[in-house]
């Protein structure tokens, strides 16, 4: 084994995704050296231009986790990771199980498949750091039309919800993010509670 693939190789940490590009800086020869990387097993190939260092659990290899993915994926740390599932939380009856994680960000828009997973980009000029259930009620309306729920049913129960939150928080996300049809039915909901 060179010297150069020993040198990459103690640079690799188990759990890390990396981009071709980075690994360029400790390689001579970076395509001979990740297909050799490949073929032992330390870094198993993603996507194109893109390789995971797999992290050995008891139960096996662990997959690469999923905001580690998306950051290798966008080179960027400003996204925010959801999915239709999280609106189970918020307790509005909703129980349907979806198969897809949404990725709000500045960069992508359209559906790609990461280590055998899909994901659904949406850019986004604005989206919070952070999950709340004021951002999630937001989300839910914004995606009424994707839901196998009974949307008039699911309706009633948002607004019931939405009058039992922080309204300040809601009425900012709903202006911030919400598509012109959330932003009409929060600003009806809100004031005709404050009338």
């Amino acid at each position: 084994m060179s010297a150069k693939l020993n040198e990459l190789k103690k640079r690799l940490r188990p759990g890390q995704v990396y981009r071709r590009a980075e690994l360029e800086e400790w390689s001579n020869a970076v395509d001979r050296h990740l297909r050799q990387l490949v073929e032992d097993g330390t870094l198993t190939r993603l996507s194109s231009g893109m390789y995971y260092c797999p992290k050995k659990t008891a139960f096996g290899t662990a997959p690469a986790e999923d905001e580690k993915l998306v950051e290798a994926f966008l080179k960027d740390r400003r996204f925010l990771l959801t999915s239709p599932n999280a609106y189970n939380a918020l307790g509005l009856g909703t129980t349907q199980l979806y198969n897809e994680t949404v990725v709000y960000n500045h960069k992508r828009h359209g559906h790609f498949k990461l280590s055998g997973r899909e994901f659904d980009f949406r850019m986004k000029p604005y989206f919070p750091k952070a999950l709340s259930k004021e951002f999630l009620l937001v989300d839910l309306v914004n995606n009424l039309d994707r839901l196998a729920e009974n949307k008039d049913r699911l309706l009633e129960r948002v607004e019931e919800k939405a009058l039992a939150m922080n309204t300040a928080s809601l009425s900012r996300l709903a202006r911030d993010f919400g598509t012109v049809r959330t932003k009409k039915f929060f600003q009806e909901v809100l004031e005709s509670h404050a009338a």
